[in-house]
């Protein structure tokens, strides 16, 4: 069974699967995204997904096919380890989430309250007051660090 292997050994042989194969790196990413954050529309996850993989990974006349493939995949392997995904049509809320949990993973959610308290309101007055250029180069600075971790985090 597999369950009795070793899961360092596992985790290597899922992770090599996940870069030779495009089908299983997408519904890694999907299972990712939907574990971290709830209430995310079909669009919502392909987005994150194609930019996670750098290009349009659902095929472009494909496209629904692929995504509802995908999801039937990934929610039954959340159902396997005993979660449940719904999705919720409300136009004040739509999106897949996880019955009974809350709208962000408790992780996900520490990080944003640990950044939000790092504000300084000093800071935000000296923001308001630089140039537009300067606020664009600025952007610029933070996507492209953003984007090098991103990068560096899927090389490891």
């Amino acid at each position: 069974m597999l369950t009795q292997l070793p899961e360092e050994a596992q985790t290597y042989l899922f992770l090599d699967a996940q870069k030779r194969d495009p089908v299983t790196a997408r519904r890694v990413y999907l299972l990712r995204i939907l574990w971290q954050e709830r209430y995310l529309t079909r669009q919502g996850l392909i987005d994150r997904v194609e930019t996670l993989m750098r290009y349009a990974c659902f095929g472009e006349k494909s496209w629904k096919d692929n995504f509802y493939r995908d999801m039937r995949v990934v929610k039954a392997a959340l159902k396997q380890a005993g979660y449940a995904m719904k999705y919720s049509r409300k136009s004040e809320q739509p999106g897949y989430f996880f019955a009974g949990k809350p709208a962000l993973h408790p992780n996900l959610e520490k990080a944003l309250v640990a950044a939000l308290n790092e504000l300084d309101p000093h800071q935000i007055e000296i923001y308001k007051n630089i140039s537009p250029s300067q606020k664009f180069f600025q952007a610029c600075s933070i996507t492209n660090l953003a984007k090098k971790v991103s990068i560096s985090r899927e090389k490891s």
